[in-house]
C-alpha cells in the first residue's frame, strides 16, 4: 500500500476546505495529534508500529470535517459525529485504499458501537466504528488530547477520561485500556507543530 506523504495530505486539505480559517483550525490539529503521536511511538515497545502509516492516518483522521462547513463558513456541530464517514468518502473517492479510510472513520471518541448509535439515536449508519489495528488505536487515543473546540486546547488523561465518563463508564474503561497500552504524552513542553497553546 502507498502512504501519502504530509505535502500530499496538505493538498488534499487545502482542496477539500472551505475557507483559509476551516484550513487552519484542520490542519494544525491533524499535525499536532501526529505530534502527539510520534511522542508517543518513541516509546521502545512500540518501535514495531508502522510510523508512516500512523503519520498519515493522523494528518487525514479530520478531513471529514470541512464537508460540515456552510456556505457561511460556519460548522454544523450538530452533525458532528458524522465528520469521521465524511472523510472515509473524501478518501474513497480520492482512491484512497480503506486501511486509509478507516482512520477516519473509526477514531471517534474512543470507538462508536452499535449500542451506542441505537441508544443515542446518532445519524450514523448501524455498524461498530471501533479502531481495531495498534496503529488505528494509537491514531483514535493521540486525537483525544487536543480539542478544535474555541478556544482550541490540549487535554491532560484524566480531564479526557472525565469527558468521555458522560458516555458511560464502559468509555472510560476504554480509555484507560488506551493510556495503559500507550502511554501519556508529555503536553508540558513546547507546543507541537509552531502552534500557541491554545492549540487548533
Amino acid at each position: 500500500m502507498s502512504i501519502p506523504g504530509p505535502d500530499e495530505i496538505r493538498a488534499l486539505h487545502e482542496k477539500y476546505a472551505p475557507t483559509a480559517e476551516a484550513f487552519a483550525l484542520v490542519h494544525a490539529h491533524c499535525e499536532i495529534v501526529w505530534s502527539i503521536a510520534e511522542q508517543l511511538l518513541s516509546a521502545p515497545r512500540l518501535s514495531h508500529l508502522d510510523a508512516g502509516l500512523v503519520r498519515a492516518g493522523c494528518l487525514l483522521h479530520d478531513i471529514g470535517v470541512y464537508r460540515l462547513y456552510d456556505a457561511d463558513g460556519r460548522l454544523d456541530h450538530k452533525q458532528y459525529i458524522r465528520h469521521g464517514l465524511l472523510g472515509h468518502e473524501i478518501l474513497e473517492r480520492e482512491g484512497y485504499p480503506e486501511p486509509l479510510r478507516r482512520f477516519c472513520s473509526h477514531h471517534t471518541g474512543v470507538g462508536l458501537t452499535r449500542h451506542d448509535i441505537l441508544s443515542q439515536s446518532l445519524p450514523l449508519p448501524l455498524a461498530d466504528y471501533l479502531a481495531e489495528t495498534e496503529e488505528e488505536r494509537l491514531v483514535m487515543y493521540a486525537d483525544k488530547f487536543h480539542t478544535k473546540s474555541r478556544p482550541s486546547a490540549f487535554l491532560t488523561a484524566t480531564e479526557y477520561a472525565t469527558h468521555v465518563g458522560r458516555f458511560g463508564e464502559d468509555k472510560v474503561t476504554a480509555f484507560e485500556a488506551l493510556r495503559a497500552e500507550f502511554g501519556e504524552p508529555d503536553l508540558s513542553g513546547p507546543v507541537p507543530c509552531g502552534g500557541t497553546s491554545a492549540g487548533a
